[in-house]
């Protein structure tokens, strides 16, 4: 029997969009594909810490959906942002709750940018809850969160699909962008304005990584979400599902990281 494949899959930021993500890794372990590491940012850094925890990608769904997440941001009563991200921390540690990198059932890595000396950096060791949230504060939305002497933002702002943390470690690494832009939009106001600007910039640095994936999952329509938009999370689930089964069913080469596939194969 072949030896088992290191499967690496990045998963990017995009607020709710992210949860096409559980169904990008449904339809994956379903094809009998499964990530040997993840890494993400923002909201692919909740995804994959939730999966890496052990918690299988319907589930997830049912979490998200029942907790509603998003009635866990509170307004700062600061300069710095307009939500505080402080308030979801006991969220994640009722679901994660030894707060341990090294306890996770599947490696992961989490990225976010150094607001201070401008560079992406990533989480794999220690403490696991302040990174994800780290990771998610998108300027100017979210108060910087501080780790260390660092203060901390949305790792998409430098690197939305961060596969340098699996490069090297994996024998095929697995690219998933959430973070579409509509062709036309309607600004009507400056949230509207940051919203899509902030988008723009992180999908140039998807995109620029692309190369770097032996493969590249993105459900098309994503762009007509809103990053807040709760209420489609079942619709969104199932657009990753089906992107992903379309995609193996047009790029057979996918469906050779099977384990299934790799049991059969002689010695």
């Amino acid at each position: 029997m072949k030896s088992k494949l290191k499967i690496g899959v990045a998963l990017s930021g995009g607020g709710v969009r992210g949860i096409s993500h559980l169904g990008v890794l449904q339809a994956l372990n379903e094809l009998g594909i499964f990530p040997t590491k993840i890494s993400g940012t923002s909201a692919g850094a909740i995804a994959g810490a939730m999966y890496c925890q052990g918690f299988a990608p319907k589930e997830i769904l049912k979490i998200i959906v029942e907790t509603n997440y998003f009635k866990f941001l509170r307004p700062a009563i600061s300069l710095s942002g307009i939500l505080k991200m402080s308030s979801i921390e006991s969220l994640f540690q009722t679901y994660l709750p030894h707060n341990d990198f090294a306890k996770l059932k599947t490696p992961l890595a989490v990225a976010a940018t150094d607001i201070n000396i401008g560079k992406a950096i990533y989480f794999s060791e220690g403490e696991l809850i302040l990174p994800i949230m780290a990771s998610s504060c998108i300027p100017g939305m979210f108060e910087p969160i501080k780790i260390g002497d660092k203060y901390l933002v949305d790792g998409g702002v430098l690197n939305n699909l961060p596969v340098e943390p699996l490069e090297g470690v994996c024998d095929y690494v697995i690219g998933v962008n959430c973070n579409q832009l509509p062709e036309d939009s309607n600004i009507k106001n400056m949230k509207n304005l940051i919203e899509r600007s902030v988008i723009m910039s992180m999908n140039y640095n998807v995109y620029s990584r692309k190369s770097k994936c032996d493969f590249f999952i993105e459900a098309p329509g994503l762009g007509r979400y809103g990053v807040f938009d709760i209420k489609k999370a079942s619709e969104l689930f199932q657009a990753g599902y089906d992107q992903t089964m379309t995609y193996a069913e047009e790029n057979h080469s996918l469906l050779e990281l099977s384990e299934t596939k790799i049991s059969q194969e002689p010695v």
